[in-house]
């Protein structure tokens, strides 16, 4: 910085306003799965960006693309997606993304998870860090930018389902749409804020162990599917070993480093475990779920 110049005048969205956004954006209980008020959520926040001069693309998936593209009986209900551009006359877009979706609120909570709270100097509530608090940091930095100035680049916003369950609802479908269109994109989702060049993807799985069911007193005449998952629950461990041993080329973000990890690493999980429908019931089948993060180069 030259001695003669004066640094940039800090643009600060106003507290009182995020504060009131944050509640009413948790309030929705976007819970994925199965995945309510996706409509909601998106028309409470279509008129938020048309009051700052955007225009609004409220997108409902087709049934028939959610029957045939979102297999995953967990899912019910209609897929809204929102868009909103704005225009400035600039040569490149800026597309940022975040989404509506949160997890279930599972565990014990202190508070009422869809009621933001604030406690010991933070906030609580389902979604404040992921993402719903990115949301409302958006659109408070937006109406405190454009009230001062038109930002450098135009806007392209985007706000999806599903990502907490890795449905194809949310970006991919706005990817097949031909919706995602700038020469930037900015992720707001919670988990970093590293400027990061590539990712970890992610393939959710499922295996179908079967038995043969019998009375629990005579056991002896069925094939116990829970038992028999034991099997398979240790060869996957097995394979965790191999899978998280290997690294990327391209650095992990911060947070994961602050655990001794530099590079991004695979993951394999086992998340889900179901089998069985009464305790003095052999099961014939159980089903093992969960993820697998890949590093770019597998």
């Amino acid at each position: 910085m030259r001695e003669d110049s004066k640094p940039e005048e800090s643009i600060l969205p106003d507290r009182d306003y995020l504060m009131d956004l944050l509640k009413n954006i948790i309030s929705f209980r976007t819970v994925a799965p199965p995945g309510d008020c996706y409509q909601e959520i998106v028309e409470w926040l279509e008129p938020i960006f048309r009051d700052m001069g955007f225009e609004t693309t409220k997108m409902k998936m087709p049934q028939e693309v959610f029957a045939a593209k979102c297999c995953d009986s967990r899912l019910v209900g209609d897929r809204y997606n929102l868009r909103a551009d704005l225009s400035v006359g600039a040569e490149k877009t800026l597309v940022i993304y975040a989404h509506l979706d949160v997890v279930p609120a599972e565990g014990e909570w202190d508070t009422d998870p869809f009621c933001a709270v604030q406690k010991n100097g933070r906030v609580y509530g389902r979604g404040v860090s992921d993402c719903k608090g990115s949301v409302a940091a958006l659109v408070a930095a937006l109406k405190a930018l454009l009230s001062k100035e038109k930002p450098k680049y135009n806007l392209s916003i985007l706000l999806t389902t599903d990502e907490e369950v890795g449905g194809y609802s949310g970006l991919c479908y706005l990817t097949d749409l031909g919706q995602v269109k700038g020469d930037l994109m900015l992720c707001m989702d919670g988990f970093s804020d590293d400027v990061g060049i590539g990712s970890n993807g992610i393939i959710t799985w499922d295996v179908m162990v079967k038995g043969r069911s019998a009375h629990s007193g005579s056991s002896f005449l069925g094939v116990n599917a829970v038992e028999r998952s034991i099997l398979v629950m240790e060869r996957l461990m097995d394979l965790k070993k191999v899978v998280q041993a290997r690294r990327s080329r391209l650095p992990a973000s911060s947070p994961v480093k602050s655990v001794g990890i530099e590079n991004l690493m695979p993951i394999l999980n086992i998340t889900m475990v179901n089998g069985g429908v009464k305790e003095n019931i052999v099961p014939d089948r159980c089903v093992l779920r969960g993820d697998r993060r890949v590093i770019p180069e597998e």
